[in-house]
């Protein structure tokens, strides 16, 4: 029996990079997936994908940013598979930009997806897993959410957001069977990094290579499932030794 078993997940930022490869990861542990995108060709693309594995998959496009589409998300949800156990709270963007040419619409933007799209989720989730028992909540923050790093003034004040949002949901819905941790990846090989940074990224690693989105979906696995069922308000630096140093 897989470790998410009869499990419903879902996934934000679920077509590609590490939400997609935590949708197989999960899928493979017995989980039912709940893909949310804003790319519709690629997430019917990948829907489809699993369910000719014959996964049971949905694919939701919805703007993590808006309260109405984020409802809707978790009703289409309940609606397909009756419940929600987990959420891989997991879209977001970034960007490198000179802080003093930083637009603020820019700042904005960034902190809307990266922060405030993390709460209105985990919120709408909460809401759904206190009427069954419980659940379990990943988000997705950063080793930037840790340090500091030149030009990402608003994606590190946001991911460092999010570690503390997780502190104080993992604290206020303890009680309640609801765990709630974050992910803070290091430099991880995925479309959203171009080919031009990754042997700099590299060497910038302590292990001298770029992370999997396999293996972010493997601690993601660990912290959605049983396997860390007394944590709760923690975040696991996944990085290749790069907060280390």
């Amino acid at each position: 029996m897989g470790k998410l078993q009869n499990k419903v997940a879902v996934i934000t930022g679920g077509a590609s990079g590490i939400g997609a490869a935590t949708a197989r990861l999960f899928v493979s542990e017995g989980a039912k997936v709940v893909l949310v995108d804003l790319n519709e060709e690629k997430g019917k693309a990948f829907e489809s994908e699993l369910k000719a594995q014959n996964a049971e998959a949905l694919f939701v496009k919805a703007n993590i940013t808006s309260e109405e589409e984020v409802a809707n998300i978790f009703k289409q949800t309940v609606e397909a598979f009756g419940k929600v156990d987990v959420v891989f709270n997991n879209a977001g963007i970034g960007r490198v930009h000179p802080s003093h040419d930083l637009e603020y619409s820019e700042w904005r933007n960034t902190v809307n997806v990266d922060l405030d799209g993390v709460f209105l989720v985990a919120r709408e989730a909460i809401r759904e897993m206190l009427k069954t028992g419980g659940g379990a909540i990943v988000n997705t923050a950063s080793m930037y959410g840790w340090v500091g790093s030149p030009g990402s003034a608003a994606y590190n004040a946001a991911k460092g957001g999010v570690i503390n949002l997780t502190r104080s949901l993992g604290l206020e819905y303890a009680e309640h069977n609801i765990r709630v941790n974050a992910l803070c990846p290091g430099f991880i090989d995925t479309p959203i990094i171009p080919e031009e940074s990754k042997q700099a990224l590299s060497a910038l690693t302590p292990m001298k290579r770029l992370g999997k989105a396999e293996e972010m979906a493997k601690a993601v696995l660990f912290l959605a499932s049983d396997d860390s069922s007394f944590m709760t308000g923690n975040s696991l630096i996944v990085d290749g030794g790069y907060t280390a140093q």
